[in-house]
């Protein structure tokens, strides 16, 4: 079943007790279940050193500790933070998967700088909210399932290879001999060739990247 993360944070200035630290089968990370002084219960994004009994809280007022949610404008530069906001109350939609953490580089003005997982130094609006810490669950990606069968346990069906397709049926389908695909290059099932086009559309969000990932 679906869990209900509250990405956005917005339970300003009311402390909650971490009451359990939970698997999610629809991430990566672990979640935490949060008991709010006023009675409301949320789930989180679990950081690294977030613990069952720990306080979290969300506001200017909030201490620079992991699980904490505040104005980057009020974050020592410096700091790993991960569920940035690219717009104001819109919630939290960068680095939330397990193990990411981006670091909050410096301050211009009404706006930070932050360096992304990928490299990418892109530029926000001071008072966006971030959450102080690395996220948890950092051995994820070293994990072996070990079996096809763990796979499936997790929903997940096999998956024909395109190079043993038809050509009708995928971009790598037909063609003479296995090595990568048999062709040239791949193509559409169409006839047009499949590489070399841009992939990223231009975005209204571009103006904001200082520096592009991997240069």
């Amino acid at each position: 079943m679906l869990r209900v993360i509250d990405f956005k944070r917005d339970k300003m200035g009311v402390p909650g007790r971490v009451a359990a630290i939970e698997y999610d089968p629809n991430r990566s990370a672990r979640i935490a279940l949060i008991h709010y002084a006023d009675g409301e219960k949320r789930y989180i994004l679990a950081p690294l050193e977030l613990n069952v009994g720990d306080t979290v809280k969300s506001g200017d007022d909030a201490e620079i500790k992991p699980g904490n949610c505040l104005p980057m404008r009020l974050i020592p530069s410096g700091t790993p933070i991960h569920n940035i906001e690219m717009a104001r109350g819109r919630g939290g939609c960068l680095v939330r998967s397990a193990g990411g953490s981006a670091q909050l580089m410096t301050k211009e003005g009404e706006s930070v700088l932050v360096r992304l997982p990928s490299g990418e130094v892109r530029r926000f609006r001071s008072d966006c909210l971030a959450t102080i810490g690395q996220i948890g669950n950092i051995d994820h990606q070293n994990i072996s399932l070990g079996k096809a069968g763990r796979k499936r346990w997790m929903g997940w069906r096999p998956t024909v290879r395109g190079s043993a397709m038809n050509p009708s049926d995928h971009p790598h389908g037909g063609g003479e001999g296995r090595a990568p695909i048999g062709m040239p290059g791949p193509k559409t099932p169409w006839g047009k060739p499949a590489l070399g086009y841009r992939t990223r559309k231009a975005k209204a969000s571009d103006k904001m990247i200082v520096k592009r990932r991997g240069k």
